[in-house]
């Protein structure tokens, strides 16, 4: 069984997404070139946009696709304290009718507030899912201490694995699939080269080979995410040279 292929829309970067006209105007080329899904970047939605999230809903859904909502935000507060601002988010996941929430780890300071977690996951229609971000909460320590502590408490919580974040933090993408490859929910395929005092990613075809080795060490079955730049004269057929060729790797 192949895995579904989920484009990033923050792949076609923010220039090319305010000339098209928004998030929705790429959904027609996102469905052309064959891709199951398209995550919807909180971000890059106006206040229009925000307020009408159904509406987003059913264009994903006419376009056969569907949704995953990622929220530049983090579960967890400075001090370790639940970020109060998550049930919004969930709510507004519903309205986009998202198979999925991503968010950052944030301070988790080590105590898993178990009761407060289970009654924000109880009953919920879609995947909870963390991502290793950029930030020295997205290192690698933490986020074992967190995904150990989510498998003991048995809450149904996973990892959204950002194959290029690592660069960033500076730590060893192989020795993180190796930890955290079992709770990996969601993977976003990135490669990433220094870039003056810090990295950019770039697209598959300018990368080395360790993109395919790292992901070979992540399940094969979970939906993999285009997040690295989609550029060129004809949109459609750059993405679907990449939704094939992830779907085939």
């Amino acid at each position: 069984m192949k895995p579904d292929i989920i484009v990033v829309t923050a792949a076609y970067g923010h220039t090319q997404i305010a000339a098209l006209g928004g998030q929705s105007a790429l959904l027609p080329i996102i469905q052309r070139a064959g891709a199951d899904g398209v995550e919807i970047r909180r971000e890059l939605l106006d206040d229009a946009a925000l307020t009408d999230l159904p509406a987003l809903g059913r264009a994903v859904a006419q376009h056969e696709l569907h949704a995953s909502y990622s929220v530049p935000d983090t579960l967890f507060c400075d001090g370790g304290e639940i970020n109060p601002r998550i049930t919004h988010y969930v709510e507004e996941a519903r309205q986009l009718d998202a198979q999925r929430l991503k968010v950052a780890l944030g301070d988790f300071t080590g105590a898993l507030p178990r009761e407060t977690l289970q009654a924000l996951l109880a009953d919920l229609p879609f995947q909870l899912t963390v991502e290793n971000d950029q930030t020295e909460h997205g290192r690698l320590a933490p986020s074992v201490a967190f995904f150990t502590a989510v498998r003991e408490a048995d809450l149904p919580i996973t990892m959204t694995f950002d194959m290029g974040n690592w660069r960033w933090t500076g730590e060893d993408a192989d020795q993180a699939a190796q930890q955290l490859a079992a709770q990996v929910g969601y993977v976003h395929v990135k490669a990433a080269v220094p870039h003056q005092d810090s990295f950019r990613a770039i697209a598959l075809d300018e990368a080395d080979d360790h993109w395919r080795t790292l992901l070979q060490q992540l399940p094969a079955q979970v939906p993999r995410g285009i997040e690295f730049p989609l550029e060129g004269d004809d949109l459609t057929a750059v993405t679907r040279h990449y939704v094939s060729l992830l779907r085939n790797v």
